[in-house]
């Protein structure tokens, strides 16, 4: 689903190239559940930006579903956001004054062709999708904790039904009893959706929650091995 061939990075610094990613390459099957993870400056978000058809690589090859992501353009690379990959990031970036399904429903502002009824029964199917309780569906998201709305946040990235759920720190602001709710909560999505899961952390803990991990160090892979969740 996922081929990284050779990518590189490269940021122009005060006159200076700094390479941020060099010569990285790996593959990700679909219906994989992989944590990238590295410490601070390790290249983990670069990597998260390239994968997620956010940024391109200096050089190297990024294929998604064997179609070359750098020769693109620019409304190509929106569409492949828009459907094919889901984001679920740290701030979890609900409307507070909106209530659950509202914020669900969100990425079909701009869907002229999908009906009210239609984007309502999705919205609730990827909420179901998360474990969420119907009664707190109609709550405002600024009345829900934390560990709910990080669900709602996941439930909205589902909503257009991706293969790909690429996540970037998602238990960052989470107490650690929460924030393994949350990552139970990929693990479903991954073993009963067949979802996709990209995980983006610095936690060895939160990295283990995956099937395999891709270990990130000065801009090279240093380490993919599985987890013993495949065991």
């Amino acid at each position: 689903m996922i081929r990284c061939e050779n990518i590189t990075k490269i940021y122009a610094t005060g006159g200076t190239d700094l390479a941020v990613l060099k010569d990285v390459s790996f593959e990700i099957a679909k219906g994989e559940f992989v944590a990238i993870i590295g410490p601070s400056g390790s290249g983990k978000s670069t990597l998260m930006h390239i994968l997620g058809a956010l940024d391109r690589p200096t050089s190297g090859k990024y294929f998604l579903d064997d179609k070359d992501v750098g020769e693109l353009s620019d409304e190509d690379l929106a569409e492949i956001r828009s459907s094919k990959i889901g984001f679920v990031f740290q701030s979890f970036n609900l409307l507070p004054r909106s209530t659950v399904l509202r914020n669900v429903m969100l990425p079909f502002i701009y869907d002229e062709h999908t009906l009210v009824s239609e984007r309502k029964e999705k919205a609730a199917k990827a909420l179901k999708a998360v474990g969420l309780e119907e009664d707190r569906w109609g709550h405002l998201s600024n009345q829900l904790s934390g560990g709910q709305m990080q669900r709602v946040a996941i439930a909205r990235a589902l909503v257009n039904e991706p293969g790909i759920l690429l996540a970037d720190e998602p238990t960052g602001n989470l107490d650690s009893k929460t924030g393994q709710i949350v990552l139970q909560t990929f693990q479903k999505l991954n073993k009963e959706n067949g979802n996709t899961i990209i995980l983006i952390t610095h936690d060895h803990n939160v990295a283990n929650f995956a099937n395999r991990v891709i270990e990130i160090k000065d801009g090279v892979i240093v380490a993919d091995k599985k987890t013993n969740q495949n065991l």
